[in-house]
């Protein structure tokens, strides 16, 4: 059992690891904001999707008016949604980027990137900025993704 615990110290110790983690947090944090934004706006915009929801505005037709989509909504959970299709990804790939013993200022550049990507594309979805801003944050973070992925792929793996 120590020698389990050395391996799990030796993986906290490791900066590489440690920048993943740092990194990871962020963006799980973002895309956990991204539901408390829905709800905001669910509520702002009296737009809800289940009818227990609509509860506190009245009973029967009255409340069913707020039974509804609302464009402004829709747009926070594509962005929310999107989030999803891309942060998932990255965590795996990237925790085996991790692991594949990447130089450490290679590593926070694909880190830092992705990040910063996925939080400028948050904007761009919010605000809204004209394209191509939201399709260039995507396009920078998936290709960061695809990045590491090929290193773990040339690297760590027998193909």
């Amino acid at each position: 059992r120590s020698g389990e615990m050395a391996k799990l110290t030796q993986l906290i110790d490791n900066e590489v690891f440690r920048a993943y983690a740092t990194y990871t947090t962020i963006v799980l944090l973002k895309m956990m904001l991204m539901s408390l934004i829905t709800a905001y706006f669910r509520i702002t915009r009296k737009a809800f999707a289940n009818a227990e929801d609509t509860a506190s505005f009245g009973k029967g037709e009255n409340a069913k008016k707020y039974l509804r989509t609302d464009p402004d909504v829709e747009r926070v959970r594509r962005g929310h949604l999107n989030d999803l299709e891309n942060i998932v990804p990255f965590l795996g790939i990237g925790l085996l980027y991790a692991l594949s013993g990447p130089e450490l200022y290679t590593a926070l550049l694909h880190f830092r990137i992705f990040t910063g990507a996925r939080i400028a594309h948050t904007f761009a979805y919010l605000i809204p900025l004209p394209q191509p801003g939201r399709g260039l944050s995507w396009a920078v973070g998936y290709a960061v993704t695809i990045s590491m992925a090929y290193k773990v792929l040339k690297t760590a793996l027998y193909l």
